[in-house]
């Protein structure tokens, strides 16, 4: 498959069923984060695997009880360990950053056949004490992962006109 039909396809899974993650297919998914692009190359990430169905559950206790993180058998806590490097622009670099790494793991999901949802909803004062996370670092968003119960249709997105505009708004 062409990676634009990955992209198309692709839907934020909240059913996902009991089945394992291969092992294998887990470390490619890490990998593609672990490679993604990086504001000069800092690689401001630790990517926290969560796997035991105990520390799932204190994680979705974390995320307000979201059922679907629960279900997920795979937890990726994406953090970052560069909270302060603002870009030349003035943005800081984190967040864009950690997005990065999280779309490339994102695609390998999709070509692995699992299904993957973003949550960026959690106590993260919580979240750091359940992790271990030190004080000064801070957990940007988790990744579910797993194989779907279901696969939801793709929802419709705006048309290519309305987002996209050339040499000029």
């Amino acid at each position: 498959m062409e990676l634009l039909s990955f992209i198309k396809n692709r839907v934020s899974i909240r059913n996902f069923s009991d089945e394992p993650v291969n092992l294998e297919a887990l470390k490619r998914i890490l990998e593609a984060g672990r490679l993604a692009p990086s504001a000069k190359n800092r690689q401001p990430w630790r990517f926290i695997v969560i796997r035991e169905k105990e520390l799932r559950s204190r994680v979705q206790n974390a995320s307000f009880g979201q059922n679907h993180v629960g279900t997920a058998p795979v937890i990726i806590a994406a953090c970052t360990t560069n909270v302060d490097y603002r870009m030349p622009n003035g943005q800081l670099s984190y967040p864009i950053d950690i997005s990065f790494a999280v779309s490339s793991m994102m695609l390998q999901i999709e070509a692995e056949g699992l299904g993957s949802c973003v949550v960026t909803t959690f106590d993260e004062r919580e979240m750091k004490d359940v992790l271990s996370i030190p004080y000064l670092m801070k957990v940007v968003m988790l990744l579910l992962v797993g194989h779907s119960q279901e696969k939801p249709l793709p929802t419709e997105k705006k048309a290519f006109d309305q987002v996209i505009s050339f040499d000029h708004w």
